[in-house]
């Protein structure tokens, strides 16, 4: 019984940040998705923790026989290791299941199914990390730790998909166009992703939380008005034809 009861709090608190971001930004969908297609894109999301852990693990293996400066490899370690890695193994999932489905109907469903597969990563890491801790005794450690990565690596995971999938987005109605686009978004979605991820190792030793905050907040209000900006170019679209 209290193997179950374990279990069932990991699975809960490790699902919890990224269903309540799932649950926000499914309601900016004034025409909502499926339900059997949110699960796929976020079950898919979940698995691609595994090979994305494989290659990053593999990457840093290898960055360490280069002998670089500890500095240089932190930085390609965050930036190329991690962010890259994971955002193009999410943005893969929509690319594979959504771009070339009916279900990929408005502008803004790339914002919407690039933020289900991102949630559902998000919660495969989190899933990932709070595992060594199924005991009793740690069920505080694991609702703190599930809270703060429901403010900070599980909001980052959807900020930065949602930003490359406000530049597919962009290119719904110009599909020549998505090949530059998508390199902007990703370009972008790299930089957050792995500035983030380098300030939360700085602010470790030390430094002050305003910087992963404000990368949060900034790219927070660009979401909001990417939201906005591509439910105009539909309608725009639709007025026109």
């Amino acid at each position: 019984m209290n193997y179950f009861l374990n279990y069932s709090v990991y699975i809960f608190f490790g699902i919890l940040p990224s269903f309540l971001w799932l649950q926000f930004y499914l309601r900016r969908d004034v025409k909502p998705e499926p339900k059997s297609m949110i699960l796929k894109i976020f079950f898919y999301g979940m698995l691609l923790t595994l090979p994305a852990l494989f290659f990053e693990t593999i990457f840093y293996e290898k960055i360490k026989l280069l002998n670089l400066s500890p500095f240089v490899t932190l930085v390609l370690s965050m930036f190329v290791g991690v962010a890259l890695v994971e955002e193009f193994l999410k943005f893969l999932v929509v690319k594979e299941k959504i771009l070339n489905d009916p279900e990929f109907d408005e502008p803004v469903d790339a914002m919407i199914y690039m933020i289900i597969a991102a949630l559902g990563f998000a919660a495969g890491e989190n899933l990932l990390i709070l595992s060594p801790l199924i005991r009793p005794v740690f069920w505080g450690e694991i609702f703190k730790i599930s809270l703060l990565r429901f403010l900070g690596a599980t909001f980052l995971h959807a900020l930065s998909s949602a930003i490359i999938g406000f530049f597919i987005g962009l290119s719904f109605f110009e599909k020549q166009k998505r090949g530059k686009l998508l390199t902007v978004g990703f370009l972008l979605a790299i930089l957050l992703h792995g500035f983030y991820n380098f300030s939360i190792i700085e602010m470790e030793k030390g430094s002050e939380i305003l910087i992963p905050f404000s990368l949060l907040m900034i790219s927070a209000v660009f979401i909001s008005f990417g939201f906005k900006k591509l439910k105009k170019i539909d309608i725009s679209h639709k007025q026109n034809i």
